[in-house]
């Protein structure tokens, strides 16, 4: 997939999509303004994902949900965050787990689940950097999801392998990501969450970007044209098939090994 974002000049580009050059993609841990950012991020995604445009952008992405059929199906999810996607389920598993780095929002999501009488179990997952759930066995699921965190993997292959091993042959793999990398995302970006950071913190952006989102969404599609077998893809609010004129890009793709 071509982005014409990613032919502007650098000086344009490094405030769209960070200073790639001068920072990288992966993240400083012992870096100040990192640790500031960690401990920024939930009133960040609360302000600017969780209400508003954000919001409203985000939850576009869910609605690929509504053409799954869940019954009796096994369902593992990384990283569910606080699940406002199961609103959005026609149908419910016989069993959903979830794997999520952040407790806290394995307690929200634990709790959501509950509410809807949906058996599940929860892990917490010790190392990020680690794609390996060993809780998992292979060939044991049925459908995997991945909402809005494909973008934050500094060895995204490793991590689509792995899913790929925990799915059962002909098991589906369902998502969305932002469009990063693409004109309207970094555009969107430029005029609400810059904004809010630089309202709200002392943290420099461009370099916060290119850790928290080191991958574009050529290379998420690359690797899961790649690993699996497309299925139906979405792009809003836009049908055309651009990464950028758009800012959201859902997906289905079926594992065939």
């Amino acid at each position: 997939m071509f982005l014409i974002a990613q032919q502007l000049p650098y000086f344009i580009k490094k405030r769209l999509f960070g200073d790639r050059k001068k920072h990288g993609i992966e993240a400083d841990k012992h870096d100040k303004e990192w640790g500031m950012w960690l401990n920024q991020y939930n009133d960040f995604y609360s302000s600017t994902q969780k209400q508003g445009i954000g919001e409203f952008i985000n939850n576009a992405g869910y609605k690929i949900l509504k053409s799954i059929d869940f019954t009796n199906k096994i369902v593992l999810e990384v990283g569910p965050g606080s699940m406002p996607h199961l609103d959005v389920m026609q149908s419910y598993p016989s069993e959903y787990i979830i794997a999520d780095a952040d407790k806290n929002f394995l307690e929200v999501s634990k709790k959501k689940l509950e509410s809807k009488n949906i058996v599940s179990r929860s892990i917490l997952i010790e190392n990020r950097a680690d794609a390996t759930i060993n809780e998992i066995k292979d060939s044991s699921v049925d459908i995997l999801l991945t909402f809005y965190s494909l973008e934050h993997f500094y060895d995204l292959e490793k991590y689509l392998l792995q899913y790929k091993n925990y799915l059962k042959n002909g098991g589906l793999i369902i998502g969305c990501v932002p469009c990063e990398g693409g004109l309207f995302w970094g555009l969107g970006r430029f005029a609400t969450s810059r904004r809010w950071m630089k309202k709200n913190t002392e943290i420099d952006f461009d370099k916060i970007i290119c850790w928290e989102h080191p991958n574009f969404l050529t290379t998420i599609k690359k690797y899961l044209d790649k690993n699996f077998v497309a299925k139906k893809i979405n792009f809003f609010p836009f049908k055309i098939k651009s990464g950028d004129f758009n800012f959201v890009f859902s997906f289905i793709y079926e594992v065939n090994k």
